[in-house]
């Protein structure tokens, strides 16, 4: 999955990718933009490889665009808008695209977020050689997903503490996990089904609804990791009334060493809802068949990982401290991909180590 959403191998393109990717296009820079999804990437088997990449990519493009502070909210949303029209049109429209290319690329701190920027032309290239049913997907993925960011652009007013707004609603938090990750898991099991003869079995709508849930888990848990940065710039995504009920209001979670007691009980709350939700995951990754190894191990480690890290918020002393770093860290990392990797993505022996982080919580 691609949140938190996501191994050795090398790229062989497949007949629905051409000349227009080059290897430091789906790897060098998702190697970069990100680590973590560059192993799941790494390890999908071929034939959803290089699509999963390229959606990545586009996503990762729009979460760009959306988080370019030193262009002004309003131009932000545009340019967002119009990325998203991109693949509601039958054509792609270059000078909007290189319009956009021009008035981002240069504000970005990030040298691999820029080269993203700049390369952009070629993913959608790329994008025109994939078949229809891709494209297809692509599409609707990059209708939805979007929506995420234009959410945090018009939800949340400002950018530092004193702009600081929660969002209204437990529906609302759910919504916006929808969008940015929920989705994913969505595309993630219909491109599979689409490409993988032995998911042919699976009922599309039923495992779809289930990685929707899994999607759901990981934003969750990212949410919760970063919950004291995204607090000092301006953004709560601790629903009000959860805070009410706690005799708290958002501004008071500025103040970790004082408010950190009584939110105790919402952290805990938030992170059941979590585990319920990459639990739901779990059962979607067993569901796939034993021998889809690498499917299965695209799938385990970022709920494990996911587990790992929320173990690690929960027994936070300070996780409203912006500079607190729960994120688990590489040795957990490569705990877990060697147990998977030599057990061969073995079903009882992986279901044993997340059983075992359950219990981190009961």
């Amino acid at each position: 999955m691609f949140a938190p959403l996501s191994a050795p191998g090398n790229l062989r393109l497949r007949s629905t990718f051409t000349a227009y990717a080059p290897h430091d296009l789906l790897h060098g820079i998702l190697k970069h933009v990100s680590r973590s999804f560059y192993l799941t990437l790494n390890v999908l088997p071929e034939g959803v490889r290089d699509q999963m990449g390229l959606a990545y990519l586009f996503a990762r493009a729009a979460d760009t665009i959306a988080d370019t502070d030193l262009i002004d909210r309003d131009q932000r949303l545009k340019y967002l808008q119009q990325f998203r029209m991109q693949f509601a049109s039958p054509e792609i429209h270059w000078e909007d695209l290189r319009e956009m290319q021009a008035a981002l690329a240069p504000h970005q701190m990030d040298s691999a977020e820029s080269i993203l920027l700049q390369r952009l032309e070629d993913c959608f290239k790329l994008y025109e050689t994939c078949s229809a049913g891709d494209r297809m997907r692509i599409q609707w993925l990059m209708d939805v997903l979007p929506r995420g960011m234009e959410m945090d652009l018009t939800r949340f007013p400002g950018q530092s503490a004193a702009d600081l707004t929660a969002l209204a609603t437990l529906d609302e938090l759910d919504q916006y996990t929808y969008y940015v990750a929920g989705c994913v898991g969505e595309f993630w099991t219909r491109m599979v089904c689409a490409h993988r003869p032995a998911m042919s079995r699976w009922d599309t709508e039923k495992m779809s609804a289930i990685g929707v849930r899994f999607g759901k888990g990981l934003q969750l848990t990212n949410i919760l990791k970063d919950i004291g940065r995204d607090l000092h710039h301006g953004r709560c995504y601790v629903p009000e009334p959860l805070l009410s009920a706690a005799g708290l209001t958002p501004a008071d979670l500025l103040d970790g060493r004082r408010s950190l007691p009584l939110f105790r009980p919402v952290l805990s709350q938030l992170i059941k809802l979590a585990m319920q939700h990459l639990d739901q995951g779990w059962i979607y990754t067993i569901s796939i068949p034993g021998f889809e190894i690498r499917q299965r191990l695209a799938c385990m480690w970022p709920i494990l990982l996911a587990g790992e890290t929320l173990k690690r918020v929960s027994a936070s002393p300070d996780i409203l401290n912006p500079a607190v770093n729960v994120k688990a860290p590489r040795t957990t990392v490569y705990r877990v991909m060697a147990l998977t990797i030599l057990s061969g993505a073995n079903g009882y022996v992986a279901t044993a180590y997340w059983n075992q982080l359950k219990k981190s919580f009961s």
